[in-house]
């Protein structure tokens, strides 16, 4: 009888442990099925990425640029990701709109950035929002006509801790290359020179004097908290 019990009790244990086995391999299918999609899906579309100006247009944003002074832009403040209207840069000597840039999953593309050290390769995009953070990485700061072009941008992407996005960005470290081609085909590459850790409302280095050359901070969660930051600095190799 009471062998009976036991052996009925242990069926039962057996049955939980398979059941949870299945239960566990079925989510670590799912979540490396998801994780190769999303990587796939977002190197695909870098490597097919050209730009959006055919030659003659690109010579005319150049020329405007440099017969133009470039003014410095205004900080936004607000960067909670509640915008949900993306903002169009209008450039009526030959640049290009939200209206006719390319799009990644339905989302405005403001250029694409690789970083082979971390084996990164993902658009850019210029709409500040949640969706478009759950897409791929985001311009945060200030636009998309200033990427690639002298003083800082600001590119901000979820850590998901999992390798996805941003994930990887605390492996960097200094002298690592970070390559961006901008919406009008121009690519530039990019070193690491500098990181730290900051809280998620520091916005002091934003406006930082670039001394004219071309710079990106790159800016994601810490793995320890949601409300500290991950920082990288980079400028333009010459």
């Amino acid at each position: 009888m009471f062998e009976s019990k036991y052996s009925k009790i242990l069926t039962i244990v057996l049955v939980i442990v398979i059941i949870a086995i299945v239960v566990l391999l079925g989510f670590l299918t799912f979540d490396y099925i998801t994780k190769f999609s999303t990587s796939k899906q977002a190197a695909d579309f870098v490597e097919t990425f050209q730009g959006n100006l055919t030659e003659e247009e690109n010579i005319i944003e150049e020329n405007t640029t440099a017969n133009n002074v470039v003014e410095e832009p205004t900080l936004n403040q607000n960067i909670v990701l509640n915008i949900t209207q993306p903002q169009i840069n209008p450039n009526p000597n030959g640049g290009t709109t939200t209206s006719n840039k390319k799009k990644y999953k339905n989302f405005t593309v403001a250029g694409t950035m690789k970083i082979p050290s971390i084996n990164f390769e993902y658009p850019i995009l210029e709409e500040v929002t949640t969706k478009a953070l759950d897409t791929a990485v985001i311009l945060l700061y200030p636009n998309s006509e200033k990427l690639n072009k002298p003083g800082n941008v600001v590119i901000s992407g979820h850590n998901y801790r999992n390798g996805l996005f941003f994930s990887n960005l605390k492996k960097l470290s200094n002298g690592a290359k970070i390559y961006v081609t901008d919406y009008s085909g121009k690519s530039v590459t990019y070193e690491v020179y500098n990181m730290f850790e900051t809280s998620s409302t520091d916005t002091s280095f934003y406006t930082r004097d670039t001394n004219g050359l071309e710079e990106l901070t790159l800016s994601t969660c810490t793995d320890a908290s949601n409300d500290q930051r991950t920082i990288v600095f980079a400028k333009e190799l010459r």
